[in-house]
């Protein structure tokens, strides 16, 4: 089967390639939107403008899911794009109930861009999860852009690291796939501190589950 997969920018490649490092005898289209990236900001009507062209555009190359490797998008405009879409569509959310059944020090830490923090997905994933915790959201709203544009300032991201050390975190969720690109230098950055985790692993097992279910359709 093809399976799309979509991101604002660069950030979803890694989540595509996981995806060919796991599935292997599917074929997946990787669609990004490198005019408007990155999304972080932008009004989420605009954003859903620019999405839906190239949903559309997945659906008639063929692929019979998508993965909505962007986690502003998911947090935001999942309901709209089902509404419109007839494939199964995989969100991407910030991980914050694993954050909170790892944490043994009640404090965690999600990366994301504004958007995504301001939606009210996230809100409900706070409030359902970790309303007994404490949770650090430090500003990362220039992450995306400096990935996008390959250029990354360590010290900036040691100081946002550094910041939620400090206060206690011992589980940092990477919230935006473009984040995946500097995974290795925050893990280096609170090695022995607190533990690094991104959705990757989870997308796999939850497209493993969708493709078997319409392997089967296919077979009724």
């Amino acid at each position: 089967m093809k399976i799309g997969v979509f991101d604002s920018g660069i950030g979803g490649l890694s989540v595509a390639g996981a995806i060919e490092r796991a599935l292997p005898e599917h074929e997946v289209i990787f669609r990004n939107d490198s005019r408007h990236v990155p999304y972080a900001t932008r009004p989420v009507a605009e954003i859903l403008s620019f999405v839906v062209p190239i949903f559309q555009a997945l659906v008639d190359d063929g692929s019979s899911v998508i993965v909505v490797a962007c986690n502003t998008v998911s947090t935001t405009l999942i309901d709209e794009l089902r509404a419109i879409f007839s494939v199964p569509l995989i969100a991407v959310e910030p991980m914050v109930k694993p954050a909170a059944e790892l944490t043994t020090a009640g404090v965690i830490a999600i990366c994301a861009t504004p958007n995504t923090l301001n939606s009210s997905r996230y809100g409900v994933l706070k409030d359902t999860y970790a309303g007994k915790l404490t949770v650090l959201e430090p500003d990362c709203s220039d992450w995306s852009t400096m990935i996008e544009q390959k250029a990354i300032d360590q010290q900036v991201i040691a100081d946002r690291i550094q910041e939620v050390l400090e206060q206690g975190a011992d589980v940092i969720v990477l919230a935006c796939t473009h984040y995946h690109w500097i995974e290795a230098e925050i893990t280096s950055l609170a090695a022995g501190r607190a533990r690094i985790i991104q959705p990757e692993a989870s997308i796999i097992k939850q497209l493993q589950h969708v493709l078997a279910d319409l392997t089967q359709a296919v077979h009724l």
